[in-house]
């Protein structure tokens, strides 16, 4: 079905591939010229500003930000000298969109938004019109553009556009014309052969090839590059579907082949010219490939608690008994409550597994030749009266009116299926929170814990399983028996999609170009300025605040995501959150070494934070270590950090409780350590296993000095009776990262830069 290469490739005539270890001596000796054969290479050096191929300086065509980020962008971007938004920033609203938590915050939040956008000049897109990518494949991706965006699903490869997630730090860089930086990165040739059976979506090509890829790193912060035959049997819509999962598989980004199926899209779109042709060259080399024939993809399930736990689903319903068992083990490993169980089993009866709820929303799921597929497969069915519900969320107005127009949503609420407006919270736990216990079928992004809404803390516990939408259907139309699309046994021709912008044109405030510094800002009481945060001091006193051992610590564990959409325009008030799913005890621990730290800078130090400096200064060649030349800050250890989304909010929570760094063995994801580095924390990385816990304090001396050097080797000792040595290293940084860091964040850094 999936198929890894175990060395590069060369791909000649965009067909034929050819193994490293097969090539010819001639073709060997054109590798490094190969290279530059891919799509990828193409865009990528087309908006590199650094005059060397191999260390990119990127200025983007477009970024874009939701409800969750963008007050707290605009917010950095202000604090650092924000006059005009330079380039087309779209702001859309279709994360807090319910305005029905948190009292006003949220309509606050929008309000904020729209003034914005008349005072930079912006581009708004109110709440209930469209999600954040869907918006922006229907206006703004086209052929060699680069579109960065405040949210990990930030994917337009399908297009011809290459698009990265990062945090909000990332894009004030662009507002502020500066540019997004990271070495030329592998690019991955992912060859498609073959064409999609009956019943396969979307969906069912990216479980398996993120179940192919994810756990072995294999593309992890590289660019997925779609070629191959098989391309051109699915449309534009279909590979949209794909190309936003690619986010699950950590790669940096992806890119596609385009072709009359491409230009179709956007002639509809009204954006004929958007189009290029994109190609690999007649000779092209790659670092690797994920070769698939689709032809062999079966209906899949991603089973609790991520995309890659996946399985067919006809290989499941056979093997019941072992699969579900297993899935519960290793969940009750990753929740580590023995009082609380995810216990699948019950939902097992009649020889089958039962879902309770099933949706299909977003980016991922929300498209129209996704919905039009499941109003077909329930035509004339019904959902049944008993627990299991369907809602389907149309990705944007345009579609929803296509959809209307067409009949299907007709269909599908005859079927007993309930219809809502464009929102991604069934992706992050804000919508269609299932019962305790309950398992909920989805067509969204993510699967991670606690995105379904649940809370174990409070001793909540529920579970999504990642299916297509027509498997979802199929599933609807027996009443929640998990059902094989494929299995089912049809045959459809999906009538062609007629994008009509009207609803836009009457509603979406266009403002690039058009901004007045005179306009107000609106903010509501919940929107507050960033903290003074420190800059870095000659050397570092951490102590450890949390030490997690989890094979992987996702962005959701890290900040919360549904409970906490009202706080992140407040950077105090989302701090009480930080770990809270995983450490509770994180925040205390923190605020405990901020209160130590304030004591200690007015004069009047702890006795343990004394005690730590006075067994510094024991240490040889740090006996002249003086207490003005050290900061106190807290740190985190954990394997590592970082999976999932982008949210810069995963590190400046840390940093605003006065955080000074991670200590990680790797960091899963670029995003996540450019987040730290924006915010000023140190990425610091452990070879082996740490000789510290949870209280320890850790002395780093010179850590301004090592900057400068190699960043290979750098000393550092855990205090007690006896200090211990431990080394640290930090990954490679551009000069402008490291001065950053030396600031204490980007909003010090550019405050120094403007005088």
């Amino acid at each position: 079905m999936v198929k890894l290469y175990d060395s590069g490739v060369y791909l000649l005539g965009g067909k034929t591939l050819v193994p490293e270890a097969e090539a010819t001596p001639e073709l060997r000796a054109a590798r490094e010229e190969a290279r530059k054969g891919t799509i990828a290479y193409g865009i990528l050096q087309a908006h590199n500003v650094s005059g060397d191929p191999a260390s990119l300086k990127i200025k983007f065509d477009a970024i874009t930000s939701h409800d969750l980020t963008y007050v707290g962008i605009i917010q950095t971007a202000r604090a650092s000298g924000l006059d005009k938004f330079p380039l087309p920033y779209v702001l859309t609203c279709c994360h807090n969109s319910l305005c029905a938590v948190g009292g006003t915050i949220n309509e606050d939040d929008h309000l904020f938004g729209l003034t914005a956008c008349k005072k930079y000049g912006g581009i708004y897109l109110p709440p209930h019109m469209g999600v954040i990518h869907q918006y922006m494949r229907e206006t703004m991706a086209g052929g060699g553009r680069m579109i960065l965006g405040s949210d990990s699903h930030t994917r337009y490869g399908a297009l011809g556009t290459m698009a990265v997630g990062e945090g909000g730090g990332e894009l004030v860089k662009q507002i502020l014309e500066q540019t997004w930086d990271a070495a030329y990165p592998e690019v991955i040739c992912v060859y498609l052969d073959g064409k999609p059976n009956p019943g396969i979506g979307p969906q069912d090509i990216a479980i398996a090839i993120v179940s192919a890829v994810f756990k072995n790193g294999y593309v992890k912060n590289k660019v997925m590059e779609f070629v191959g035959p098989g391309v051109s049997s699915m449309s534009t819509d279909y590979r949209n579907g794909i190309d936003v999962m690619t986010t699950e598989t950590t790669c940096l980004s992806s890119i596609w082949r385009t072709d009359e199926d491409t230009k179709a899209y956007l002639t509809e779109h009204g954006r004929a010219g958007d189009f290029k042709q994109l190609d690999p060259a007649e000779t092209a080399y790659y670092d690797g490939c994920v070769y698939i024939d689709l032809s062999t993809v079966h209906s899949m399930i991603a089973l609790p608690f991520h995309p890659s736990n996946g399985f067919e689903i006809r290989e499941l319903n056979a093997n019941l008994d072992d699969i579900l068992h297993g899935v519960e083990k290793d969940v009750q490993k990753l929740i580590k409550r023995p009082e609380l169980h995810l216990n699948l089993w019950e939902k097992v009866h009649d020889g089958a597994l039962w879902a309770d709820q099933g949706t299909i929303a977003g980016c991922a799921g929300g498209t129209y030749t996704n919905i039009m597929e499941a109003a077909y497969l329930l035509d004339g069915k019904s959902t049944g009266t008993d627990e299991f519900a369907l809602g389907v969320y149309p990705s944007s107005q345009a579609v929803m009116l296509d959809l209307l127009r067409k009949g299907a949503l007709e269909k599908l609420i005859a079927a007993g299926a309930t219809i809502r407006t464009a929102f991604c919270g069934p992706c992050f736990g804000a919508g269609d929170t299932p019962a305790h216990g309950g398992l909920s079928i989805r067509h969204t992004t993510r699967n991670f814990p606690n995105r379904e809404g649940s809370k174990p803390g409070n001793g909540q516990l529920s579970s999504v399983a990642l299916m297509d939408a027509r498997s979802i259907a199929a599933t609807a139309a027996n009443g929640g028996r998990i059902t094989a699309a494929d299995e089912v046994g049809y045959e459809y021709d999906c009538p062609e999609y007629h994008y009509d912008p009207t609803a836009y044109e009457h509603r979406v405030y266009q403002g690039f170009g058009k901004g007045d510094l005179n306009e107000t800002l609106v903010c509501g009481p919940n929107i507050k300025d960033w903290p003074e945060l420190p800059a870095l001091n000659e050397h570092m006193l951490l102590k450890v605040c949390a030490y997690i051992t989890d094979p992987v610590t996702t962005t959701d564990e890290l900040i919360p995501s549904g409970e906490t959409g009202s706080f992140r325009s407040n950077p105090m008030g989302l701090a009480e959150f930080t770990l809270s799913r995983r450490v509770p005890e994180y925040v205390g621990r923190a605020k405990a070494v901020m209160a130590d730290e304030k004591a200690r800078k007015a004069g009047s130090c702890p006795a343990e934070v004394e005690a730590a400096l006075n067994e510094v200064r024991t240490i040889p060649g740090c006996e002249g270590v003086k207490d003005e030349q050290v900061d106190l800050s807290s740190t985190i250890y954990a394997v590592k950090p970082g999976d999932g989304s982008a949210r810069e909010q995963a590190a400046s929570c840390q940093r605003v409780l006065l955080g000074g760094a991670n200590i990680v063995k790797e960091y899963a994801t670029k995003r996540y350590r450019s987040n730290l580095i924006n915010w000023g924390m140190v990425p610091f990385v452990i070879d082996g296993e740490p000789d510290f816990t949870d209280g320890d304090y850790i002395f780093v001396p010179n850590i301004r000095a090592a900057l400068d050097g190699d960043m290979k080797n750098i000393p550092a000792y855990v205090l007690g009776e006896n200090a211990k040595q431990l080394t640290l290293s930090i990954a490679p940084l551009t000069d402008e990262e490291k001065e950053i860091i030396r600031c204490g964040s980007l909003i010090n850094f550019n405050r120094k830069r403007k005088g």
